[in-house]
């Protein structure tokens, strides 16, 4: 890869509003990613152009139903891309429409570490986000403000409006890809609406609210920290959930399940390296985890680690594998939620510097004054 930086975007105004700047100013974006994720489709899940449209009109009606402020984003975001909405409703469904198919070795680590265990006594959040390398192209850093003056910065790929990210209430989350016997077609809210659902929460308890008591039909982990510094992460299946709490400060985790749900796990033997990814980043931070001294810099060399070259923490493309199946780390964050700022590095994060955001800021900051720093050569240092 060579970006050097996350591109950001920003918007405000009411969401209908917000959607249509966005799509407007990403259009070429989000023309990439369908072409990208309909040849998945098609290639991948056998879907034919009839079905797409059926499941990303049914996707999109589930996303009004959840929200209208959401489903109003989205309908503006596609008619400023100049595209329909069952495009966009589909985009924002990739995970679903795919039925887990696609993400047999894929996956991504995410961590969170309590306040009383770091170095600032604040909370940290952060992931290694791997996926299919062309998917860099069109990912970036979507910031939206509405009229009340709530923000949302959140990692986003071209289309859709949520990844992992944080908000103004001090929230953060992380998202992993998770697959079972329970994924199926249906009725339900897809993945990445929820994950936007929960950004859009001004609590904790609201955050759980908009995750929990919903109809799913795909199965994914949700590591949820805020500023109040508390942390608990979700793993949600179609029907069921699992909660894990910290242990020694720390809530790490890859792309399997270890509550015990009932549920037969697809990524358990096949995600590169999951069985083992949480435990070594423990390994990797208990020293100063046991100092109570965590710190950003710390994290950041986690997440650059190395372990099991080409299929560790910071995991490479494997050359061994074909095109269509590779997988590596698009890009790397670090969220300090009492300062609503964000760390943001892309792939792989051994070689490249992270970007610092400061949600307080962004709408007032340009791109090209964002602060760079965190460079491989000095962390550590």
């Amino acid at each position: 890869m060579t970006i050097t930086r996350p591109p950001l975007i920003t918007v405000e105004g009411s969401y209908r509003e917000m959607g249509g700047r966005l799509g407007e100013r990403t259009a070429d974006l989000v023309g990439q990613s369908i072409d990208n994720y309909f040849h998945r489709f098609r290639a991948d899940a056998g879907l034919s152009a009839d079905d797409i449209v059926r499941w990303g009109r049914k996707f999109h009606d589930a996303a009004r139903q959840y929200d209208p402020n959401i489903a109003d984003m989205l309908e503006g975001l596609a008619e400023g891309a100049g595209r329909q909405p069952y495009e966009v409703g589909a985009l924002n469904a990739r995970t679903e429409i795919m039925y887990g198919r696609e993400y047999g070795d894929g996956g991504c680590t995410s961590l969170s570490v309590l306040p009383r265990y770091t170095a600032s006594g604040h909370t940290l959040l952060a992931q290694n986000w791997d996926w299919h390398p062309e998917q860099a192209d069109v990912t970036f850093l979507l910031a939206t403000r509405d009229a009340s003056g709530f923000s949302v910065v959140s990692l986003t790929e071209a289309g859709m409006l949520a990844k992992s990210g944080l908000n103004s209430a001090g929230i953060g989350i992380c998202f992993n890809a998770l697959a079972s016997d329970r994924d199926k077609a249906g009725d339900g809210v897809p993945m990445h609406v929820l994950l936007r659902g929960a950004l859009q929460s001004m609590t904790m308890s609201k955050a759980h609210k908009r995750l929990l008591p919903i109809e799913r039909i795909s199965s994914g982990n949700v590591l949820i920290a805020d500023a109040g510094g508390e942390s608990i992460n979700f793993e949600l299946a179609p029907g069921m959930f699992g909660t894990l709490l910290p242990r020694d400060g720390l809530i790490a985790h890859a792309n399997h399940f270890e509550t015990g749900l009932p549920l037969h796990d697809f990524k358990a033997t096949s995600s590169a390296l999951t069985q083992l990814r949480a435990a070594h980043v423990r390994h990797l931070l208990e020293p100063a985890l046991e100092r109570h001294m965590v710190t950003v810099e710390d994290i950041a060399n986690v997440l650059r680690d190395d372990y099991s070259h080409p299929d560790g923490l910071c995991r490479y493309p494997d050359p061994d594998v074909p095109e269509s199946a590779k997988f590596c780390t698009v890009y790397s964050l670090i969220i300090d939620l009492d300062l609503r700022t964000m760390w943001i590095a892309p792939g792989p994060p051994s070689e490249n510097s992270y970007t610092r955001i400061e949600l307080d800021s962004i709408f007032d900051t340009d791109q090209a004054g964002l602060a760079v720093d965190l460079a491989p050569t000095t962390v550590g240092a």
